[in-house]
């Protein structure tokens, strides 16, 4: 059974995920929050000090903008702590830099709010089982947003270059591009199992949580670049 935390500031939000949760069979609401901070004193082990929280959780799903404590910050939080569950952002393309900076706190991905109920699950499932999420159509998008604003990593880049092989920083690129594994592994006639591999070297040796945040990794050190209208 996979418990899920539902944070967000409209209560009919809450309510239709919930609604449409509720009829899975092996995934449970085990609480809500209407804000960040809310969430973060509820969760158990995850609050400061004496860590009063009751709620056990498996996946957060988290929205961003929030009064008293936003998505961002509440997903810092959450993810700092050792056994802390596995946060997934809800985002709005207005709202794309909040998803980013969310990322780079820790979370594991972002849904649109109107994201179809099987692709609700079918995410849900891909973070609970350690993957990220990560839409290759909306990660462009979001990346394309607001890349200018991002700070020059050439040097960074390069540096990291340095150590990685060849064949990791090719997975590395097809990853930040939305490909999945499979895609990946077609692509350079590999294994998946090799591609798996690769990536989670690649992850070692960047010290990066997991796929979510290779892609921010590789647009923010200039790795890959944005394409016009992408």
């Amino acid at each position: 059974m996979i418990r899920v935390m539902l944070v967000d500031d409209q209560e009919l939000v809450r309510a239709g995920f919930r609604m449409v949760l509720g009829a899975q069979p092996d995934i449970e609401v085990v609480g809500e929050a209407p804000d960040g901070q809310a969430a973060v004193e509820a969760l158990k082990g995850v609050g400061e000090g004496t860590g009063e929280g009751t709620v056990e959780a498996d996946v957060v799903l988290m929205d961003v903008r929030m009064p008293r404590m936003d998505g961002v910050e509440a997903a810092r939080r959450i993810c700092a702590a050792p056994d802390g569950p596995k946060v997934l952002i809800l985002t709005t393309f207005d709202l794309d830099e909040y998803a980013f900076a969310a990322i780079k706190a820790g979370a594991s991905g972002f849904l649109l709010k109107d994201v179809p109920p099987p692709e609700l699950i079918s995410a849900i499932h891909s973070v609970h089982s350690g993957d990220a999420v990560v839409a290759p159509s909306t990660t462009r998008r979001l990346l394309d947003r607001f890349a200018t604003h991002l700070p020059d990593g050439d040097a960074r880049a390069r540096r990291d270059a340095d150590v990685l092989t060849a064949r990791e920083r090719e997975v590395l690129l097809h990853v930040a591009r939305g490909l999945s594994n499979t895609e990946i592994a077609g692509l350079l006639h590999l294994a998946e199992a090799t591609v798996k591999t690769h990536l989670g070297r690649v992850l070692a040796k960047l010290n990066l949580r997991d796929r979510a945040q290779a892609v921010v990794y590789a647009y923010e050190t200039g790795l890959v670049r944005p394409e016009a209208g992408g």
